[in-house]
């Protein structure tokens, strides 16, 4: 599966979270970006699984000389267990089996999560907490991307404890396979748009850019 050297990685959900930031990631002009669109679908039976399989789509935008800039990957959704086989066979193809980790590309991981399912310092959220409205963390070898998203959220504390399955599977997995990654990390009952995150949306397109 070839991706471009920045990877913006996606679990469709029934809300439709993941294909809003993915449309939203779409440029403007004055980019000057193509599009080429495709579907992946990996074997899970060397986990013992039969009747799925690891599939999703990959939105690829490439300059006009037809490099890749920025890959958008969503995967479909899945329940455990087949949810852990499936994101460990996709994030093994990324990261490329045992090449080095300078070769990896980079994650970004937008993820949304109920208020209830995010908690630190003996601490729960509610939606109408309105003190935070992303947060962030970065994972693996440090990047360009990490380095600029960082400076823009609040970091997600150490300590913090995320009653999420997929988000849970995602931190062991990347954390294990070394892939540099950033998880930016919204909450339910934020709307992201340019009024709640836009900042930060513009700066995953302003890559594309690059």
């Amino acid at each position: 599966m070839k991706l471009a050297p920045k990877v913006i990685f996606l679990i469709r959900d029934s809300e439709g979270y993941a294909s809003a930031i993915s449309g939203a990631l779409r440029p403007n002009p004055p980019f000057t970006v193509s599009t080429r669109d495709e579907c992946f679908e990996f074997s899970l039976e060397e986990y013992g699984i039969k009747y799925h399989k690891a599939s999703g789509s990959v939105i690829h935008y490439l300059d006009d000389k037809g490099i890749y800039l920025v890959s958008v990957l969503i995967l479909q959704n899945y329940e455990p267990p087949v949810l852990a086989c499936a994101l460990n066979e996709v994030l093994s193809h990324i990261a490329g089996g045992s090449s080095p980790s300078s070769s990896k590309p980079s994650l970004v991981v937008p993820f949304v999560i109920a208020s209830s399912k995010l908690k630190w310092e003996n601490k729960t959220l509610t939606k109408t907490d309105r003190s935070v409205l992303l947060l962030g963390t970065a994972m693996g070898p440090e990047t360009d991307i990490s380095r600029t998203l960082i400076a823009k959220v609040q970091e997600l504390p150490l300590t913090s404890q995320i009653y999420c399955e997929q988000l849970a599977c995602l931190f062991h997995l990347i954390r294990f396979l070394n892939i540099p990654a950033f998880f930016l990390v919204g909450r339910t009952g934020r709307i992201l748009t340019n009024q709640v995150a836009g900042e930060e949306i513009q700066i995953l397109c302003g890559f594309l850019s690059r």
